[in-house]
Parts: structure tokens; sequence; C-alpha cells
């Protein structure tokens, strides 16, 4: 008998012949929204949670998109940006940075050098001021919002924008690859010294794309 037999045959002792669900069950009552919100006010609770954690937010209708992206890269000094295979081709369309394909043979070191991403999202969190992407065509793979130093994600309003982790756990699939932003990367030390960019990029703006 191997260590993993004991150990799973320990736990088949302790939990019986009923399973793990044989033991009390969770209370699910608690509130799943603290307040009512119009679109609006979840949009502008998002924004303030966001610039609370050192993100950048601004905003725009569909049309000024590509203008505003092709500014912030700008802005940036970007050479090159990484996008996604299915980000929106015109998101893109007035920038005129080196487009950098998400290859999977690409290297944590050929993707350090990448200037900027752009990406979409898979839901936004207004009451923890929190991104959720899931690795959808918009969003690519995990790796390339990590390691990058410069992030730009694109939140649809008031669709992609619930009240609640709650909410956005029942609209997110746990079998996706799930990644959940709060703000740029950020640690601190024993002396509360403030890091930004150990874990993942230094700089995330965030557009929130519908909004006024």
């Amino acid at each position: 008998m191997t260590s993993r037999d004991r150990v799973l045959a320990r736990i088949r002792r302790a939990v019986g012949e009923h399973g793990p669900d044989s033991g009390p069950q969770v209370p699910r009552d608690y509130l799943r929204v603290h307040g009512v919100r119009t679109p609006a006010e979840r949009v502008d609770l998002l924004a303030a949670h966001l610039t609370e954690y050192r993100a950048t937010v601004h905003r725009t209708a569909e049309e000024g998109l590509p203008a505003l992206l092709a500014e912030l890269l700008a802005r940036r000094g970007a050479r090159t940006v990484l996008a996604p295979p299915g980000l929106p081709p015109h998101w893109l369309s007035a920038a005129d940075q080196v487009r950098i394909h998400d290859a999977a043979a690409s290297t944590p070191y050929e993707l350090d050098r990448v200037d900027s991403v752009v990406t979409g999202c898979a839901l936004a969190i207004a009451e923890t001021g929190t991104l959720v992407l899931d690795g959808g065509p918009d969003q690519g793979r995990r790796r390339i919002t990590l390691i990058p130093d410069h992030h730009i994600a694109v939140v649809r309003v008031p669709d992609q924008l619930v009240d609640s982790v709650p909410q956005a756990v029942t609209r997110l699939d746990p079998r996706r690859p799930l990644t959940w932003i709060s703000g740029p990367s950020a640690t601190s030390d024993i002396e509360l010294d403030r890091v930004e960019g150990v874990h993942g990029p230094r700089t995330l703006e965030v557009v929130l794309l519908g909004a006024q």
C-alpha cells in the first residue's frame, strides 16, 4: 500500500459510508447584493474601486474605442502590443504598434519584452472593483496578462458588469481558467512598503466601453 492509498483510506474512514455530503449543510441565505443600484451607479462604483486600487479608468462609446486605445498605447510609448486572437479587429485599427501574436512557443522572456497587452474580459464586479478573465477568445491565455508590464482591459458595460461576487460566480464557468484582478499587481513586505509589478503588470488601465 502506498502513502497515497493510506491517506485515501483514512479519508474514507473519516467521512463514513455516507460520503462528504452527509455533514451539515452550509446556509446560503446571505445577501447576494449590498443595495439596489441603477446601471449607471454600478458603473460608477466599479470605476471608484478601480481608481482606489490605482488602476486608471477610461470611458468611451464603441465608435471612440479605436482612437482611445491608440492614444493610450502612444502615451505609454509602446512599440509592441499583444492581442489575443479573438480580440475584435477594429479595436486596434488605429494603433500603429507592431502586433505580437500569442504563440504557444513564446517564452516568458519573450512575453516580458512586450510593451503592452490589450484584452477583453469575462466579467467585472462593481462591489469589489474586480475584473475576471476566463481565457475567452478576446482574453487569451492567462500568461499574456501576467507577464507584460502594461495591461489594457476593456469591459463592456453594463452587459459584463455585475454587482457582487455571488452574482459573478453564478455566471462564470468554474472549469475555465479564471483570473481575478483587483488593480495592478502589488504586494507589501513586513514594513508595509508597497511594491507593484511582482505578480503581474505594474500598470492596469480599464476601458469602460459603453459608459459616458
